[in-house]
């Protein structure tokens, strides 16, 4: 990976005379990891930049997140961007919604989960089992050294019978288990799902997706976008199908600022843009 803002003008060059299409993962990426989700706020000085990004004639922001949509909502507050929540299970945005099918083998399965693992963990101090609906997640983050594995352990043991039946899937993050339905949809699929549609509704304009990611989860949208456009990681150098990385969520803030000020000198110097983007109000 090369550190992104040592090549800038590369970068500034790839984004010339393009529509921009923002993907942003949430924790780690608008805000620092915290150690409980509900603490996670974007900053005010974030909001506002997101706000402007997403008013530009040339930009559409996309974020990309393990949360669930209400909270996802709520923490960002802007009306018109497209908000993909539980890992891109469900869509929602100006002209555009998406919801995955859930099966109801499946929901029993999630209820039978969720009451097995608060039996068996919910006396940790630390551990945080939090219901989104079509996702369960097990958050450990509070849980001391020594009893993180004897957690993973029981975890394990509860969620094998549902694998092997290829009722569930199992994605980690960062200090999480997250349980998702067994369906072939990832990040990156929804990313590219998103992309092409804002492409058939720009027909013939370039656009350049950008992908801004901290987690494990966020490696099938870098892969997915190889070579297609800007991908970043965001936590330092490390092996990752991303070809760029900023140190922390201050050097996000920092790129934000320099697209928006490139953005705003590209839109006045535009024409034949129609003054909007596709799937915005």
């Amino acid at each position: 990976m090369k550190y992104l803002f040592a090549r800038w003008n590369d970068v500034t060059i790839d984004i010339a005379d393009k529509f921009v299409m923002l993907f942003l993962d949430y924790d780690g990426t608008l805000t620092p990891i915290v150690e409980s989700p509900d603490k996670a706020h974007i900053p005010e000085q974030t909001r506002d930049l997101l706000k402007k990004l997403s008013a530009n004639p040339l930009c559409t922001i996309a974020i990309i997140t393990g949360r669930a949509t209400k909270d996802i909502k709520g923490k960002i507050g802007i009306r018109n961007i497209i908000y993909a929540s539980n890992h891109g299970l469900q869509v929602q945005g100006p002209n555009i919604k998406f919801k995955t099918p859930l099966s109801a083998s499946y929901r029993n399965s999630l209820r039978k989960i969720k009451s097995q693992l608060h039996k068996k963990l919910s006396f940790i101090k630390g551990i945080l089992l939090e219901d989104k609906g079509p996702v369960l997640s097990l958050h450990y983050r509070l849980v001391a050294e020594q009893q993180i594995p004897p957690v993973k352990n029981t975890f394990r043991q509860i969620v094998t019978p549902f694998i092997a039946c290829n009722e569930i899937q199992i994605k980690s993050g960062k200090k999480v288990f997250e349980v998702m339905p067994s369906v072939k949809w990832d990040k990156g699929k929804v990313v590219l799902w998103i992309l092409n549609k804002h492409n058939s509704a720009l027909c013939d304009k370039s656009v350049i997706p950008i992908y801004i990611g901290d987690d494990v989860t966020d490696e099938d949208a870098f892969k997915m976008l190889k070579n297609k456009g800007l991908t970043i990681f965001v936590g330092g150098p490390r092996r990752s199908f991303a070809k760029y990385y900023l140190k922390n969520t201050r050097e996000v803030l920092e790129f934000l600022k320099r697209l928006n000020r490139l953005l705003t000198v590209n839109s006045l110097s535009t024409t034949g843009w129609e003054g909007q983007s596709p799937i915005k109000d």
